[in-house]
């Protein structure tokens, strides 16, 4: 089996991980992976500036989501992973320039304790009340009518809620738009407890207590097993991941600066044209961003090409800066802190990276990793890597005091990299997957479908070569 995988980013390189160990037990399995850029990888990119871990993109992934961390597994590296500081996590929200940090018992976006809300500074007293008159609501019959994350948490906490809490949470996230991002895809827990419990802060309060009841004993001569870290990153930076799956790669079946001009379906391949030349494969899994999946498949089926155009979008910028610490003015605890849109400011979200991530910043030295961009504020990736840095500078002054210069500075765009959960996308996954049913020899793979993290753009990767393995054996047999 030919097997052609377009796009190298950590999706393909997931999908071509997968397919060459296949190959080195099967003679018969090949592979080409085709990346129109330099290097693999996408935006995961890290760079070691003086014994600093610099991450460009991504700076780690959900420990929960076990597909990053087995793939490290099978590359040796095991040893490397290294944990979030959770013990120092304290996230703060930024309120007319004023750091508040966000209230104990908050379990994403439902407050689930009673006094840390009522005394926090984040919310009116309005807000508090209606928090407070939730644990009232009924429950909700289960809505053919997908809805927006800013209609759920509106309805149930109101619109300050939505201003202080859902939009910069989720913008950290997907850098994007609580107004526009799926309630039933992005939260899908959330939606189920409305229509179980009513009150969102019920059912949370419910999960919780059945967690802890299935949390095994601590019986007598057992330790305490300790919590595993919210997030996980690679002690050398994620590049050490990217690194690692491409030497696994028979370096004959990577070509890099080489894009995929278009895809022909035939009776029993596919035909793919690149530099002026076509080549047939048995196989095909697109793993470049959807709209330009959408490119190269309208023309072999213009619905499918139309779906896959149609899902949004975003970019960002991510602004690395370091400083020597002893010239900064007292931090506060935690690892950093988002800004809500109506603050007005070019900052989503800043992080205290020597915070994090412990062990990757060497002593005195601090790391600020600033983001901007998302879908509200796309006219920024024109402006100068000085005007970014300038920017950035400006409003940690004006949030933190701080003066001082940085050390070292690094400017990292990011177009169209971003899917967007969009209202409806459950349903238009489900026609693009029937669109897909009818194209043998057809996968897609990356973040615009099911998941946005690292984790979830290697499952898809590593299953769509499984599948396509698995039916070449089922069509032998």
């Amino acid at each position: 089996m030919r097997t052609a995988v377009i796009g190298g980013g950590i999706a393909g390189l997931a999908a071509a991980f997968e397919l060459e160990k296949a190959r080195a037990g099967d003679a018969a399995v090949e592979y080409t992976l085709f990346e129109t850029g330099p290097r693999v990888g996408g935006s995961l990119a890290s760079e070691l500036v003086d014994g600093i871990v610099l991450e460009r993109g991504p700076d780690s992934f959900l420990t929960e989501k076990p597909s990053a961390i087995e793939l490290c597994r099978e590359l040796g590296l095991e040893n490397d992973l290294v944990g979030s500081n959770d013990a120092a996590r304290k996230t703060y929200i930024v309120v007319h320039n004023r750091m508040v940090a966000l209230p104990d018992g908050l379990m994403f976006l439902v407050p689930t304790k009673l006094i840390p809300t009522a005394l926090t500074p984040l919310f009116s007293i309005a807000t508090k009340a209606r928090m407070a008159l939730e644990l009232l609501h009924p429950p909700r019959p289960s809505q053919n009518e997908d809805e927006s994350v800013a209609s759920l948490v509106g309805r149930h906490f109101g619109p300050e809620a939505v201003d202080r809490l859902a939009d910069p949470l989720l913008s950290g996230i997907y850098g994007g738009d609580a107004a526009q991002l799926s309630a039933r895809t992005v939260l899908p827990r959330l939606v189920e407890m409305e229509s179980q419990y009513g009150s969102l802060t019920r059912g949370m309060l419910a999960a919780h207590r059945k967690m802890h009841a299935k949390a095994p004993a601590n019986g007598a001569g057992q330790s305490k097993r300790a919590p595993r870290p919210i997030f996980t990153t690679l002690r050398g930076g994620l590049q050490q991941m990217i690194d690692a799956v491409a030497n696994r790669l028979n370096p004959e079946s990577v070509r890099l600066s080489t894009a995929v001009s278009a895809l022909e379906k035939l009776p029993n391949g596919w035909k793919v044209y690149s530099q002026g030349a076509a080549e047939f494969y048995d196989a095909v899994i697109v793993a470049s961003a959807a709209w330009s999946a959408g490119v190269l498949l309208g023309p072999v089926d213009p619905l499918l090409g139309e779906e896959l155009g149609g899902i949004p979008y975003s970019s960002s910028i991510t602004v690395n800066l370091v400083y020597d610490e002893t010239k900064l003015n007292n931090l506060p605890d935690g690892f950093g802190f988002l800004i809500p849109a109506s603050e007005g400011r070019a900052m989503l979200a800043c992080t205290f990276v020597h915070r994090k991530f412990l062990g990757r910043t060497p002593p005195g030295k601090a790391v600020f990793r600033a983001f901007l961009g998302g879908m509200k504020n796309e006219a920024l990736l024109t402006e100068t890597d000085a005007k970014l840095v300038a920017t950035v500078r400006r409003e940690l002054k004006e949030i933190l005091g701080i003066q001082a210069e940085p050390e070292h500075t690094q400017v990292s765009r990011w177009r169209r990299a971003m899917a967007q959960y969009a209202v409806g996308h459950q349903e238009r996954q489900k026609r693009i997957a029937a669109r897909v049913a009818n194209l043998p020899g057809l996968r897609l793979a990356g973040n615009a479908y099911d998941g946005i993290g690292i984790p979830d753009c290697i499952r898809l990767g590593r299953r769509a070569a499984k599948e396509l393995l698995a039916e070449t054996v089922a069509i032998e047999v």
